[in-house]
């Protein structure tokens, strides 16, 4: 279908933001395997907010935080012409430094004037092991940090869910938890959904429930 004149020029950049966890206890029980594959369920997800909505033209970029803090996916890429390498685990659980790196984007520039709010997603299952609260205020100081929208996604029963409701700094809004492979998939497609389309009025977002449970667990072996 063609679009009419001036379609493309009318749309606004939304920039959607994944802080992904990638210490050490990552590794055990397949949790990064789950990560990785559930980012891949999200991608078509991404896409399909950008190509419903006329309005907004949603890119992805994402931040591995371990020992330290690196950019995973540095250029926003449409999501569906991003071709996701798995992230790998191994370190610290430095989320105040995957916040800096997160608050040098989310600046003017490099941020536009005329984008919408940020979109962003953290997931974790461990508590900081560096300075988060220092580096939470910088992120809420800076226009775009205070006007993002954020969500979090606790992975088993060790993370630091202060830390991720913190992060999300709205008390109507809790962190979905996932205990298992399965409820990862599930609670980040939902992460996703939730700041993608309250970032792009899509819809009105709906207070997240505290604990996926969609999901039945029949071996205790996959639980976190």
């Amino acid at each position: 279908m063609t679009e009419r004149p001036g379609a493309q020029l009318a749309r606004r950049p939304l920039h959607f933001f994944l802080l992904a966890d990638c210490s050490g206890s990552m590794a055990a029980r397949g949790k990064m395997t789950a990560l990785n594959t559930a980012v891949r369920e999200v991608l078509p997800l991404l896409a399909e907010t950008s190509q419903g909505n006329p309005h907004a033209d949603v890119s992805v970029r994402a931040i591995g935080f371990a020992t330290g803090a690196r950019w995973h996916v540095g250029v926003p890429t449409h999501p569906d012409a991003l071709d996701w390498v798995d992230l790998e685990p191994g370190g610290y659980t430095d989320l105040g430094a995957g916040i800096d790196l997160l608050c040098g984007a989310l600046t003017v520039p490099p941020m536009e004037e005329r984008a919408l709010p940020p979109a962003i997603v953290l997931v974790s299952d461990g508590m900081p092991t560096d300075d988060f609260e220092e580096s939470m205020q910088r992120l809420l100081a800076l226009p775009w940090g205070a006007r993002a929208v954020r969500m979090a996604v606790a992975i088993g029963h060790d993370a630091a869910y202060d830390t991720l409701a913190t992060f999300i700094a709205d008390p109507e809004i809790e962190p979905v938890t996932a205990a298992n492979p399965e409820q990862l998939i599930l609670a980040l497609r939902w992460a996703t959904a939730h700041v993608a389309r309250a970032a792009s009025s899509l819809a009105a977002a709906a207070p997240p429930p505290a604990q996926v449970t969609a999901w039945s667990i029949e071996d205790e072996e996959t639980v976190w």
